[in-house]
């Protein structure tokens, strides 16, 4: 197998079914190899804020600098999301009106073959390999670590009031880490970046029949996106595809 892949991507978000707002973030660069999605919370618009400050501040840093960085790559990565959990709090130190706003935060980094993934919170990355579809991140909430612990049932957490408290995210404290997953991405492979309003409306089996169909990446998340609302579009949505090509 050839050592270089080449990758393409495309994204939508939708501010749901409920929501007035789209406090969900993202961006991206093929060329670069850095995507990103966030989904932000706080009161007023202070959640689009930090989810949009966080995915400036990755992207910003990390754009264009693949080469640079190397084999420092994933922690080049993990200082930018530490720059972005500081950016946030300044800000927010900067205007009463944003103070306790913060974000998850879902990153793909990439090159050539190799793939690292970051996540804080419960914003998630799954992988599509050989027409299965694996979840790579681990949730920092409060339902899944009692997953973990056996504690309670995936579907007891599913349907739990308080799916929604998460454990960790970005601008809530002073110092942040990441968790990171380090990859081998193959020929086909299929990367899906996206927030808990996907994830709270579909079932990993229905992510799985949706992607695994040979159309254009913007189908395949618009699909994603319709099926969420369809589902009840509780909340924001956004989901970000990114594929292995040759």
């Amino acid at each position: 197998m050839a050592s270089v892949v080449h990758y393409a991507a495309a994204a939508a978000t939708d501010r749901g079914r409920k929501r007035t707002s789209n406090e969900d973030a993202f961006g991206f660069s093929a060329e670069d190899g850095v995507y990103v999605v966030c989904d932000g919370m706080g009161g007023a618009a202070a959640g689009e804020i930090a989810s949009a400050i966080a995915v400036d501040e990755m992207m910003r840093l990390l754009r264009g600098r693949i080469e640079e960085w190397g084999a420092t790559m994933p922690r080049a990565a993990e200082e930018a999301v530490c720059a972005a959990n500081e950016a946030i709090i300044s800000r927010s130190k900067s205007d009463e009106k944003l103070n306790g706003m913060g974000t998850t935060l879902v990153s793909l980094v990439a090159e050539e073959r190799r793939v690292w993934v970051l996540n804080v919170g419960d914003s998630r990355c799954y992988r599509l390999h050989n027409r299965i579809l694996e979840q790579i991140t681990q949730d920092h909430s409060l339902v899944e670590e009692q997953v973990r612990q056996g504690r309670m049932t995936p579907a007891e957490a599913r349907r739990s009031p308080l799916r929604n408290v998460i454990t960790r995210a970005l601008g809530t404290e002073s110092r942040i880490t990441a968790d990171v997953f380090e990859l081998e991405a193959e020929f086909g492979d299929l990367f899906l970046l996206c927030s808990d309003g996907l994830t709270h409306e579909l079932t990993d089996a229905q992510i799985e029949h949706l992607i695994d169909a040979d159309l254009p990446l913007d189908e395949l998340c618009s699909g994603l996106v319709e099926a969420a609302k369809k589902a009840g579009g509780s909340d924001n949505i956004t989901c970000l595809l990114v594929r292995a090509e040759g």
